[in-house]
């Protein structure tokens, strides 16, 4: 019985990384369409619309982390597993759940606003800024759900 728990707290895992990285894949996607659009006519915009493009790929590698120190400490990355009760599995999988959801919205959120600040550099080349502080916004709640996700994870009792 034991074993299900540990495979309940990689299927959190799983979560974490693979819907916010979906979010982050989905957000980039929407901007390199925008820059892509944009660069073809403006070539020298490419080094001001790629830093826009990256800023939704944070999402991806909130949730890498977040499913690196649960298989960490579940014993997956270096060290044998763990026999993690039910109770446990469920409580690895809750703390994956705010970086997964959140990643995912977010990086797809983070992507439409990026792609509005391409429009932003594309007349305004001088305000590049302005555009990275309103998608920066919306990453505000990725890092937020990020934290809430390591203090869970760090709370969790495994003895």
């Amino acid at each position: 019985m034991t074993e299900l728990g540990l495979e309940i707290a990689l299927l959190g895992a799983a979560l974490a990384v693979g819907l916010a990285g979906i979010g982050s894949a989905i957000g980039v996607g929407i901007v390199g369409q925008s820059a892509a659009g944009l660069v073809t006519e403006d070539p020298d915009k490419f080094g001001q619309t790629l830093l826009l493009q990256a800023l939704p790929g944070t999402q991806g590698i909130y949730g890498l982390l977040a499913g690196f120190i649960i298989m960490q400490q579940v014993g997956i990355i270096g060290g044998a597993p763990l026999n993690l009760t039910i109770a446990q599995g469920y409580a690895f999988f809750m703390a994956a759940l705010p970086i997964a959801i959140v990643g995912l919205v977010s990086g797809i959120y983070q992507g439409r606003v990026s792609a509005s600040a391409v429009g932003l550099v594309a007349k305004r080349p001088e305000e590049l800024g302005k555009g990275i502080v309103y998608a920066v916004m919306v990453e505000t709640y990725a890092v937020l759900a990020l934290l809430a996700s390591i203090m869970i994870l760090f709370g969790i009792d495994l003895g």
